[in-house]
């Protein structure tokens, strides 16, 4: 009896890791679909938003053509250069524009491959770096780098402490930025093996080669990306970088906050 209730046990449990490989299989080919949640606009799309803008254009290496908006201030103080989240497209993330002209700062937003108008797919980390400092090499023709500020948002923020790292803009400003995605797997899919990540964005690691100032935002009611990634990355700030912490704030809304406002006003000054 014993002997045939082992080989039972054997049998299932036999099952069960054929059924955990699948779903290990599975999620390593179906990745940048469980990260990146693009719009795609026909390339006839008309924005509309009340700030001035520009269509832009960015050829990159490989032939592919991304698309970005330029929006500008009257002030001109100078240009943030903006890297939004994993969803949807310039057609929503433009709105945001708003809040940073209003500052007298031109706004620059990019489209990574496959949303919005920008052409491709996301298919490795170091072509993704690579698009990001494309575009920005773009607009260094026309804004100095000590009158440029990289800003980044939920997903953007590992490319945006990357390139900080590369160049040497003005400062470096992150919004709910994670510690690694490797971290957020670990945090959200302990059961998951990390070693699965085609992208692994290790801000941590950006960060402790970016000379400029850094301050991080991140609300303490975060929902998608947990607020402890920002306080681990408090290890690796230099003298003066801060973090600083949205009472009550979730992930989404941020620009929407008047303390974010008031506080990020400071930062620009």
């Amino acid at each position: 009896m014993i002997a045939i209730i082992l080989k039972w046990i054997g049998k299932i449990a036999g099952v069960l890791l054929l059924l955990y490989m699948a779903v290990c299989i599975l999620v390593y080919f179906i990745q940048e679909r469980l990260l990146f949640f693009p719009e795609k606009l026909p390339a006839t799309y008309a924005f509309h938003f009340r700030e001035p803008f520009q269509e832009k254009i960015i050829p990159v290496a490989d032939g592919t053509k991304l698309h970005g908006l330029l929006f500008t201030s009257h002030a001109r103080k100078g240009l943030i250069f903006y890297l939004h989240g994993n969803a949807g497209s310039l057609r929503s993330w433009g709105e945001v524009a708003a809040s940073y002209t209003q500052l007298g700062y031109d706004v620059f937003m990019l489209d990574y491959r496959g949303y919005g108008k920008s052409e491709g797919h996301i298919s490795s980390e170091a072509r993704f770096y690579d698009d990001v400092q494309t575009a920005y090499d773009s607009l260094r023709t026309s804004y100095p780098e000590p009158q440029i500020t990289v800003l980044g948002y939920s997903v953007g923020t590992g490319a945006a402490a990357w390139l900080a790292a590369e160049n040497h803009p003005a400062r470096l400003i992150l919004q709910a930025p994670y510690y690694s995605m490797k971290d957020m797997a670990r945090y959200y899919y302990p059961y998951l093996p990390s070693f699965l990540l085609k992208y692994t964005f290790p801000t941590y690691r950006h960060l402790q080669r970016v000379a400029v100032p850094v301050t991080i935002f991140h609300g303490d009611q975060d929902e998608v990306i947990y607020y402890g990634s920002s306080v681990k990355l408090q290890a690796y700030f230099k003298p003066g970088d801060r973090l600083i912490t949205l009472k009550g704030q979730g992930h989404n809304g941020m620009t929407d906050n008047p303390v974010y406002m008031q506080e990020v006003a400071r930062v620009l000054e």
